[in-house]
């Protein structure tokens, strides 16, 4: 009897023995595949050379020296827009905010919309293509949700209140308007609607936690461009804060609709029945400007 106890006591401690080894044994791989991504990712990361080459063959200029502050602009930033806005990403404030947006990262606080769509408003809409311009504050704040259009978000995500009565407000407003089974508002800005926040970013969940640090002066810059270097373009503010925010925008040049916000806390006092679509295509027609269907949400991408 005192051998079988025995027998089975080595038997559960080479049973714990194998399972030790085995576990060391995955641990070990586990670090080897770690250290093989590691090198890989550092092997596919280009120098900077090849980055300015990127860049170059991007942009269809030379482009011979990237501040690495600004790597992001000069990678995905319209062209266009990269052009006009040349001097101001080079200014103290601008390069303080990328520092700021550099901390935020190195601390991994979670940043929306995703570094590749800061400037998606700037690709989708070039300056050679801007016809009416929507003012939004900064970018929704919780997950999936913005892409760098104001107001918008991407297909299969439910559709915030605001933008539900801007809808409701233009099928109000233009009787052959179809409401679109999604809230993504590209082919808008596709037909020359800029869809610009105030803020580009902020922190996840957190709203106006990056409002303050820059991206007002920027988006200010971009206003003010359209303002001096376009004519006959529509404004649409709704807020007192993008009201605020285009008050140095020339009504002489240009058309500035202003209502309440779209927000459930404000839309009934007045935004349902604005108008602003139809005005701004009345507008656009005496300019001798293409109208912008606003049904294009329903048509393919």
């Amino acid at each position: 009897m005192l051998q079988l106890n025995r027998l089975r006591l080595l038997q559960k401690m080479l049973k714990r023995k194998d399972a030790s080894s085995s576990s060391d044994e995955t641990t070990s791989r586990e670090k080897q595949q770690k250290q093989q991504s590691s090198l890989a990712a550092w092997i596919k990361k280009p120098s900077p050379e090849q980055v300015q080459l990127n860049i170059t063959k991007r942009l269809g200029i030379e482009v011979t020296e990237i501040n690495e502050d600004l790597r992001l602009e000069f990678e995905t930033m319209d062209k266009e827009w990269l052009s006009a806005l040349s001097t101001e990403i080079k200014k103290p404030y601008f390069i303080e905010l990328k520092k700021f947006l550099s901390e935020e990262k190195s601390k991994k606080e979670k940043i929306f919309p995703p570094e590749p769509e800061i400037y998606s408003w700037s690709n989708f809409t070039p300056p050679s293509s801007v016809k009416v311009v929507i003012l939004g504050q900064d970018p929704y704040h919780n997950d999936g949700q913005a892409h760098g259009l104001c107001f918008s978000v991407p297909k299969k995500i439910r559709e915030p209140p605001s933008l539900k009565n801007i809808f409701v407000a233009l099928e109000k407003d233009i009787p052959t308007f179809k409401k679109p089974n999604h809230g993504y508002l590209a082919n808008w800005a596709k037909s020359g609607v800029l869809l610009l926040n105030a803020t580009l970013t902020v922190q996840a969940h957190k709203p106006m936690s990056h409002s303050g640090k820059g991206w007002e002066t920027f988006t200010d810059a971009v206003i003010q461009y359209l303002n001096e270097k376009k004519t006959g373009l529509v404004f649409m503010l709704w807020g007192s804060h993008a009201i605020k925010k285009g008050k140095s925008v020339n009504k002489k040049n240009h058309l500035v609709l202003t209502s309440v916000h779209p927000s459930p806390l404000s839309a009934s006092k007045g935004f349902f029945d604005c108008h602003h679509w139809s005005k701004a295509n009345e507008y656009l027609k005496s300019k001798g400007k293409e109208e912008i269907d606003w049904n294009c949400l329903n048509n393919p991408e």
